[in-house]
Protein backbone atom coordinates (compact mmCIF):
# COMPACT_ATOMS: atom_id res chain seq x y z
CA UNK A 1 0.00 0.00 0.00
CA UNK A 2 1.31 3.44 -0.81
CA UNK A 3 1.63 6.50 1.16
CA UNK A 4 1.41 9.97 0.39
CA UNK A 5 4.46 11.57 0.22
CA UNK A 6 2.64 15.21 1.27
CA UNK A 7 0.31 14.02 4.35
CA UNK A 8 1.74 10.75 5.39
CA UNK A 9 -1.52 9.06 5.04
CA UNK A 10 -2.26 5.76 3.40
CA UNK A 11 -3.49 5.25 0.09
CA UNK A 12 -5.83 2.68 -0.86
CA UNK A 13 -5.75 0.92 -4.26
CA UNK A 14 -7.39 2.48 -7.07
CA UNK A 15 -6.79 5.88 -5.63
CA UNK A 16 -4.68 9.20 -5.66
CA UNK A 17 -2.32 9.95 -7.94
CA UNK A 18 0.83 9.32 -9.43
CA UNK A 19 3.24 11.96 -10.27
CA UNK A 20 6.43 11.35 -12.26
CA UNK A 21 9.33 13.66 -11.58
CA UNK A 22 11.67 14.58 -14.46
CA UNK A 23 14.55 12.17 -13.33
CA UNK A 24 12.28 9.29 -13.53
CA UNK A 25 11.41 9.27 -9.69
CA UNK A 26 7.32 8.58 -8.68
CA UNK A 27 5.77 10.48 -6.21
CA UNK A 28 2.20 9.05 -4.78
CA UNK A 29 -0.42 11.66 -3.68
CA UNK A 30 -3.83 10.87 -2.23
CA UNK A 31 -5.80 14.14 -3.08
CA UNK A 32 -5.56 17.07 -5.49
CA UNK A 33 -4.93 19.37 -2.43
CA UNK A 34 -1.91 17.39 -1.67
CA UNK A 35 -0.43 17.64 -5.22
CA UNK A 36 -1.19 21.27 -5.76
CA UNK A 37 0.06 22.41 -2.28
CA UNK A 38 3.57 20.22 -3.00
CA UNK A 39 3.77 20.89 -7.05
CA UNK A 40 2.58 24.15 -7.50
CA UNK A 41 2.57 26.32 -4.00
CA UNK A 42 5.69 24.42 -2.90
CA UNK A 43 4.65 24.20 0.40
CA UNK A 44 6.22 22.19 2.99
CA UNK A 45 3.66 19.94 5.26
CA UNK A 46 4.80 20.72 8.47
CA UNK A 47 3.66 23.91 7.98
CA UNK A 48 -0.22 23.37 7.59
CA UNK A 49 -2.53 22.68 10.21
CA UNK A 50 -4.68 20.58 8.72
CA UNK A 51 -1.61 17.71 7.62
CA UNK A 52 -0.04 18.23 12.13
CA UNK A 53 -3.99 17.79 12.82
CA UNK A 54 -4.07 14.59 11.41
CA UNK A 55 -0.45 13.41 12.07
CA UNK A 56 -1.78 14.04 16.12
CA UNK A 57 -4.80 11.98 15.61
CA UNK A 58 -2.83 8.83 14.10
CA UNK A 59 0.00 8.57 16.12
CA UNK A 60 -2.98 8.46 19.06
CA UNK A 61 -4.91 5.70 16.89
CA UNK A 62 -1.57 3.73 16.42
CA UNK A 63 -0.94 4.32 20.22
CA UNK A 64 -4.40 2.95 21.21
CA UNK A 65 -4.00 -0.45 18.78
CA UNK A 66 -0.75 -1.05 20.53
CA UNK A 67 -1.94 -0.39 23.94
CA UNK A 68 -5.12 -3.16 23.09
CA UNK A 69 -2.76 -5.54 21.24
CA UNK A 70 -0.41 -5.45 24.46
CA UNK A 71 -3.51 -6.05 26.50
CA UNK A 72 -5.04 -8.84 24.33
CA UNK A 73 -1.51 -10.93 24.85
CA UNK A 74 -1.37 -9.92 28.80
CA UNK A 75 -4.66 -11.71 29.09
CA UNK A 76 -3.80 -15.23 26.93
CA UNK A 77 -3.69 -17.99 29.56
CA UNK A 78 -0.33 -19.69 29.97
CA UNK A 79 -0.35 -23.52 28.75
CA UNK A 80 -0.48 -25.69 31.46
CA UNK A 81 2.66 -27.94 30.55
CA UNK A 82 4.06 -31.01 32.55
CA UNK A 83 6.30 -29.87 36.25
CA UNK A 84 8.78 -32.59 36.52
Amino acid sequence: MARCIFCRTNIEKGTGKIFVMKDGRTIDFCSNKCEKNMIKLGKKNTELKWITKKSEKEKKEELIEELEESSKEEEKPKPKGKEK
